[in-house]
C-alpha cells in the first residue's frame, strides 16, 4: 500500500546520503520533496504541515548539519516523527479491562468490511485471548446482512445472537448484552448497520445503541482504499459519537497510504487493527514503528518472525529442513513447501517486511513476484504418479507429456520445475557434503555450479 510513497522518501535521503555535508538548503529541498511526496500519498495536509515543521525543526539542528553521516541523521528524525504520525510506538491493544460482557461497538460506512472485520476479531478473541465470544448483527437496513454475520460466526466457531424478525437495532443490542449476562459471555460483539455516506439518521441509531450498551470499545471500521474519504468519515463519526479506536481494512490494496497517516492526528484515536485479504485470519494489531519502517525501506523482521510463527507448522518445517539437510529432498516435500510460502501471504508483501528489498522488488516486477508460478507447480506436480514424485530422474519425455496434459501446462513448463528443483537439490547436497566449517571456509561459490562463477584475477 506504502509503496509509491516509500520510493519516494527513499529516493530524498538516497540524495541526501550523497552529500559530504547538509547545507539549511539541502534540508528545505529534502523537506519540499517529502512533502509533495506526502501530498501525492493523500496524506491529510493539516498532517503534512505539522509533519515537515518537526523533521525541518530537528534536522536544521547542529547536530544533522555536522554529524558524520547527515543523510542518515535526517532518515532517522524522518522515521522517528512518521512513528509519531501513526501514534506513537508500540501497538495498542483492545481495552478489555472491564465486567464481562464486554460490548465491542463496531460502526463505519457500508461497504468498509465492518461485518467480515467482527467475524476476525472474534476469532483472534477466542483463540488468543481465550475469550467467549458472542456475535450480534444490528444491521436491519442491508439484505441478509444479520445471516451474513451468523455464517461468519460459525466459520470462526463463534457464537451468534439468533435473528428475530421485525427487531429494532437497539432491541437486538438489548437482547445481544441480556443473552451475554445470562449465558456467560466473556465480550459482545455488536455490528452496526453501514450507510453509503453519513447522515443525521446513522448517527442517532448509533448513539442510541451506544446509551443501551455502554461499550468498552467503539471501533470505527474505514476502507484504505477511500483515502481521504476515510479520514473525513472518521472524523465525523469521532465528533458524533467518540471513537476509541480504528481498524484499516484493504491495507494490501494499492492505496496509497496517506489515509493510515492522518487517522491519528485526525480523530486523536490509535489504529489498533489492519486487515489486508478475505480471511478470518487476515487481521494484525498495528505497530506504527513497523509499518514506519516499511515506508523508509527498513523492512519489519520483527512483524515477519510473527508472521511465520503464527503461520507455518513448525513441525512440518523442521521435518523439511532435516530432509533438505540430508539430500533427501523430494517433489512432495517441495509441494509442501509451497503450501508454508501460500499461508505466509503475497511474496511481494514477505519481501516488504525484508530491510532494502524495496528496489529490488521494483527491479523483479510483477511477474517476478507473480505467485501463480507456485501454484502452477503444485498442480504439475499433483499431475504425477507417487513414484515420480518420489524418484524424479524416471520422468522422461513420454511421461513428461502426460503430466502436462494432466495439469493443463506445457512440456516447457514441467521442464522449468525438474530443472529448479535438480538445483534445488544439487544445492542442498553440496550443503550437507561440506558442512558448516566447510561453507565458512569457501563461501557461497562453493554452492554454485561449476563454470558459473566468474575466474578469479590473480592480485
Amino acid at each position: 500500500m506504502f509503496d509509491a510513497l516509500s520510493g519516494k522518501l527513499t529516493g530524498v535521503f538516497d540524495k541526501l546520503r550523497q552529500r559530504g555535508a547538509l547545507s539549511e538548503a539541502d534540508v528545505t529541498e529534502a523537506m519540499r520533496e517529502v512533502r509533495l511526496a506526502m501530498l501525492d500519498a493523500d496524506v491529510a495536509l493539516p498532517v503534512v504541515k505539522d509533519f515537515t515543521n518537526k523533521v525541518r525543526e530537528r534536522a536544521i539542528g547542529h547536530e544533522v548539519l555536522d554529524s558524520i553521516s547527515p543523510g542518515q541523521a535526517v532518515a532517522k528524525i524522518v522515521n522517528d516523527a512518521l512513528i509519531d504520525a501513526l501514534g506513537g510506538a508500540g501497538a495498542v491493544p483492545l481495552n478489555l479491562n472491564a465486567a464481562a460482557p464486554i460490548a465491542i461497538l463496531m460502526v463505519g460506512l457500508q461497504g468498509s468490511g465492518k461485518t467480515t472485520t467482527s467475524g476476525k476479531i472474534a476469532l483472534r478473541l477466542q483463540t488468543r485471548e481465550r475469550r467467549r465470544v458472542l456475535l450480534a448483527s444490528l444491521d436491519t437496513q442491508r439484505p441478509a446482512a444479520q445471516l451474513q454475520l451468523a455464517q461468519l460466526a460459525e466459520k470462526a466457531r463463534v457464537a451468534s445472537l439468533p435473528i428475530v424478525p421485525g427487531e429494532t437495532p437497539v432491541q437486538i443490542a438489548r437482547r445481544a448484552m441480556e443473552t451475554g449476562r445470562r449465558e456467560g459471555f466473556d465480550i459482545v460483539i455488536l455490528d452496526t448497520a453501514g450507510r453509503l455516506s453519513i447522515d443525521e439518521a446513522l448517527m442517532a441509531e448509533v448513539r442510541d445503541i451506544r446509551a443501551e450498551t455502554n461499550p468498552t470499545e467503539t471501533l470505527l471500521v474505514v476502507d484504505a482504499m477511500t483515502g481521504q474519504d476515510a479520514v473525513n468519515t472518521a472524523k465525523s463519526f469521532n465528533e458524533a459519537v467518540g471513537v476509541t479506536g480504528i481498524v484499516m481494512t484493504r491495507m494490501d490494496g494499492d492505496a496509497r497510504g496517506g489515509a493510515a497517516l492522518s487517522m491519528r492526528h485526525i480523530t486523536g484515536a490509535p489504529i489498533k487493527l489492519t486487515g489486508s485479504g478475505e480471511k478470518l485470519e487476515a487481521l494484525e494489531e498495528f505497530h506504527p514503528e513497523r509499518v514506519a519502517g516499511r515506508i523508509l525501506g527498513l523492512g519489519d523482521l520483527a512483524g515477519l518472525v510473527e508472521k511465520a510463527s503464527e503461520t507455518l507448522d513448525h513441525e512440518e518445517t523442521e521435518k523439511l529442513a532435516l530432509k533438505m539437510m540430508r539430500g533427501k529432498f523430494d517433489l512432495d516435500d517441495y509441494a509442501a513447501q509451497i503450501r508454508q510460502i501460500d499461508k505466509m501471504g503475497s511474496i511481494g508483501g514477505i519481501l516488504d517486511m525484508l530491510p532494502g528489498m524495496g528496489k529490488i522488488k521494483d527491479q523483479i516486477g510483477e511477474k517476478g513476484l507473480d505467485t501463480r508460478v507456485l501454484k502452477r507447480h503444485t498442480a504439475i506436480i499433483s499431475s504425477m504418479t507417487k513414484a515420480e514424485r518420489r524418484t524424479p530422474d524416471i520422468i522422461k519425455a513420454s511421461r513428461k507429456k502426460r503430466i502436462a496434459a494432466g495439469s493443463g501446462a506445457t512440456v516447457q513448463e514441467v521442464n522449468r520445475l525438474l530443472k529448479q528443483f535438480d538445483d534445488m537439490s544439487t544445492m542442498m547436497k553440496r550443503i550437507n557434503k561440506l558442512g558448516a566449517k566447510g561453507l565458512m571456509r569457501h563461501g557461497l561459490s562453493a554452492l554454485m555450479p561449476k563454470g558459473s562463477m566468474p575466474p578469479q584475477r590473480p592480485h
